[in-house]
């Protein structure tokens, strides 16, 4: 099997497990940085992994609650089993599951599933990127249109409020949705213009920053620089239409 078909069959099997826990009465932890871990992340990240072992027994795994298994491979996956878990505890149907594959530390492949609405989105590197099966593309929107959003870390407050309460002086609107994955999917299938990410982990985003690019976005670092996966976890993504005017708003905080 290749590696795109076993991440949608694990991204699916995860999120079949998730949303039959999704609005029950379901027991949560918080973590030593503060975040929701549940039951089902924990139960989803297991299925994630055996259907990956299963395949690939050789390959590495980053996954967000078990941590890193490092093998010889030049391949890892990274998995987040469920993120927006504050949403999915709350009753707010903005989760999903999110895989990527990384082959010698650049995303190849990668799904993110939303299980609310049964969408998949879908890329490999020097393919495109799909929604459901079919091929999709950043959107033609311009700054008089755009909706953009953020995903920050847990550092990132300031820096977050500052870049919201400016954002509508460059853009349309704003958005915070808490999931960072479906923030880069959404980019990838023209429902927004652009998202801010600001200090998170490799797990929200890998998958995402492909589908990104496979549908015609851009990434950079706030400077406008070309951005590296892995060398910064601040980064900009867009239809690039709206890039230069995100870049302003970047620039417009202390």
């Amino acid at each position: 099997m290749d590696l795109l078909t076993v991440a949608t069959t694990a991204a699916k099997k995860g999120g079949a497990i998730i949303s039959r826990y999704f609005e029950t009465s379901i027991a949560r932890e918080v973590k030593d940085d503060k975040s929701f871990v549940t039951v089902a992340d924990k139960e989803a990240e297991t299925a994630i992994i055996a259907e990956i072992k299963k395949q690939f027994p050789e390959h590495s795994i980053l996954s967000e609650e078990s941590g890193a298994e490092t093998k010889s491979s030049p391949f890892e996956w990274i998995i987040d089993p469920l993120d927006g878990t504050a949403n999915f505890v709350n009753g707010i149907p903005l989760f999903a599951v999110s895989i990527a594959v990384l082959k010698d530390g650049v995303p190849v492949a990668g799904v993110i599933y939303q299980p609310v609405g049964n969408s998949l989105y879908s890329a490999e590197r020097g393919q495109g990127t799909k929604w459901n099966g079919k091929k999709v593309s950043v959107s033609d929107g311009t700054t008089e249109h755009a909706v953009i959003t953020f995903s920050p870390g847990k550092k990132a407050k300031k820096q977050l409020n500052e870049l919201f309460g400016n954002a509508e002086d460059f853009v349309k609107s704003k958005r915070y949705l808490g999931c960072a994955a479906l923030d880069l999917a959404y980019v990838a299938r023209g429902g927004t213009e652009g998202v801010f990410f600001l200090g998170l982990n490799k797990w929200d985003y890998a998958a995402g920053v492909l589908l990104v690019e496979e549908a015609g976005g851009a990434i950079t670092d706030f400077a406008g620089k070309p951005w590296v996966f892995g060398a910064s976890d601040y980064f900009i993504a867009s239809n690039g239409i709206v890039h230069p005017a995100l870049l302003k708003l970047a620039k417009s905080i202390r």
